[in-house]
């Protein structure tokens, strides 16, 4: 508990961050003791401890409608980085909205919203060739407008 409230800055946290330190040795117990089991349980709330501080980090783009906001919310050291992070958010904007609405939706869902083919297809009510078509057909759309290439150079490499 020392360790986690040295290492934690929500003291209203540190009951829920032992208890999954508790669950995840257990679950590791089940397949071998840790010996000697002190760093191993160090090492557990340490990992888990960054697995938290990252899924704070992320931010998603739908979360930020504005992204001259996106220069507070980074830690990034210098106005030139937040200007570039900005220019780069605006250019996958408008590429993004350049996509046919279908390919469109089909990119959206699997690269923002995280979801498997098969639920797109589900969700879009097509099928799952149809939806990888849409994602091929998008994601080269998205590098030929962001990084200016073509699918017949970029397959020369």
């Amino acid at each position: 508990m020392q360790f986690l409230r040295r290492s934690w800055r929500n003291e209203s946290d540190i009951g829920d961050l032992c208890q999954d330190v508790y669950a995840r040795v257990c679950e590791a117990a089940r397949e071998k003791i840790p010996n000697p089991a002190k760093p191993f349980v160090f090492a557990i709330a340490r990992n888990l401890i960054i697995d938290q501080v990252r899924h704070e980090n992320v931010v998603s783009i739908e979360a930020v409608a504005d992204p001259d906001m996106l220069a507070g919310a980074a830690d990034m050291p210098g106005a030139e980085r937040g200007i570039m992070a900005r220019e780069e958010l605006y250019g996958l904007q408008a590429a993004l909205d350049r996509l046919p609405p279908r390919c469109r939706e089909a990119v959206v869902l699997k690269k923002i919203e995280g979801l498997s083919r098969r639920e797109i297809a589900m969700r879009m009510g097509i099928a799952e060739k149809t939806v990888k078509r849409h994602l091929a057909n998008g994601m080269c759309a998205l590098a030929n407008a962001l990084y200016g290439e073509t699918t017949d150079s970029r397959r020369d490499r």
